[in-house]
Parts: C-alpha cells; sequence; structure tokens
C-alpha cells in the first residue's frame, strides 16, 4: 500500500485491462506514430507561430542564444541535446544550467516562460526527431543518471524513449512529497509504465498533463 499522506496514487494490477500481445505491438509501432501524429498536429496549428513569439520575445530583452541545448540521457543510454528555451542571463564563458541558476539570473520573459512551462516548448522538436516521446519517464542529466545507474530496476527506465511527462508527473505530487522520500515512488512509476504502457494509458496521461497544467493555471 502507498502512503496517501505523500499524494501517491497506487498502481493498478499489471494485468489490468490489457489484451495479450498488445503491448508489444503498440511498443514497436503505435506509440511511434502516436508522437508523429499529435506533435506533428501541435506543431502544424500551434508551434508554428509560438515558437517564432517566444524567440522574438527573448531575443530583444536579453541577448544570448534563444534555444539552449542540455546532454540528457536517451533509450538505451544514449545521450542527446534536450532543448529548451533560454531563460536566464545569457553568460558566455559561464557552463549553463537549466534549473539551478540563482533566481537573480532569471528574465522576466525567462519568469513567465517556466511559470507557464512554456519554456518546454522546443522539446516538442525533440519528439519529432525521435529523442523523445511525449509520454514516458522523464530524461534525467548525465550526472544524475550515473549516480543512480546500479540501484536495482534503475536501467529499467531506460529501454524506452523518455517524455514530456508521464506517471511521475501526473500522479506524484512532488511538492508535497521531498526528493529522497519520492525517489523510490519515481522510480517505481517509470518501471511500471516502462513494462505496461498503452495507447489508452498515454491518452490518460496525457488528459491528466493538460487537467493538471490548466488547475495550476487558474
Amino acid at each position: 500500500m502507498i502512503s496517501l499522506v505523500s499524494r501517491v496514487y497506487s498502481l493498478p494490477s499489471r494485468a489490468a485491462g490489457r489484451r495479450k500481445g498488445t503491448p508489444r505491438v503498440y511498443a514497436r509501432f503505435g506509440k511511434r506514430l502516436f508522437d508523429l501524429f499529435f506533435a506533428g498536429l501541435l506543431t502544424a496549428l500551434v508551434l508554428i507561430w509560438l515558437v517564432p513569439l517566444i524567440a522574438l520575445a527573448i531575443s530583444l530583452t536579453s541577448p544570448g542564444p534563444v534555444i539552449f541545448a542540455q546532454l540528457r540521457t536517451g533509450r538505451n543510454g544514449r545521450p542527446f541535446r534536450c532543448l529548451k528555451f533560454r531563460t536566464t542571463v545569457y553568460h558566455p564563458r559561464k557552463k549553463y544550467h537549466a534549473t539551478h541558476q540563482q533566481q537573480a539570473d532569471v528574465t522576466p520573459v525567462g519568469r513567465f516562460l517556466r511559470g507557464s512551462r512554456l519554456e518546454e516548448v522546443p522539446i516538442f522538436f525533440n519528439v519529432l526527431l525521435g529523442d523523445m516521446s511525449l509520454v514516458g519517464p522523464r530524461p534525467h542529466t548525465l550526472q544524475y543518471d550515473a549516480q543512480y545507474w546500479t540501484v536495482p530496476g534503475y536501467r529499467e527506465r531506460q529501454t524506452m524513449r523518455p517524455g514530456l511527462t508521464g506517471l511521475v508527473q501526473t500522479r506524484l505530487d512532488t511538492a508535497a512529497t521531498p526528493g529522497l522520500i519520492q525517489l523510490p515512488y519515481a522510480f517505481r512509476y517509470d518501471r511500471w509504465y516502462a513494462r505496461q504502457h498503452s495507447l489508452w494509458l498515454d491518452f490518460k496521461i496525457c488528459w491528466w498533463a493538460i487537467a493538471g497544467r490548466a488547475k495550476a493555471l487558474s
């Protein structure tokens, strides 16, 4: 039983609502088609005008590159460059960190992008390129993965493409669960998803993510 105090949702039975052979077919073909269809549709309808507007706002208010790339661990442990909008003051000779820079370095536009999560819009291009999926375990930095690589079962999350959102982000209240306490839950959720992902589950996770974001902004 998982503690309700930490606001962690229990996981369903492994065999619940699953037909024999379905995970294999979806994992091999359907999940990538799911990503291409929805990421492509969103790009054609929204990103084609939203990305230039955000890029213009960043470039007019703060000198430096509009997008930065940070190495993250991808499928089968292969590193890839995760794309995000720059939200802090650019220091040419200083190594860029996505979220660990001081709040004083965050630009006014960057503060809005972080609050609205629009800083992650370029990740959809990672999805189209095949580095990531819409749904899956969130990609970690190379240093983070190196730290936990020997933890039993941890590598199982690397058997699939990392996701823009996932079970951890939609079912685990990270604000109410301190970091060290939430780690076992997060690892367990990622392993469960790697084994049990399906089209229906991906739809539900996307809906949870959209509904949660709308609630946070209201």
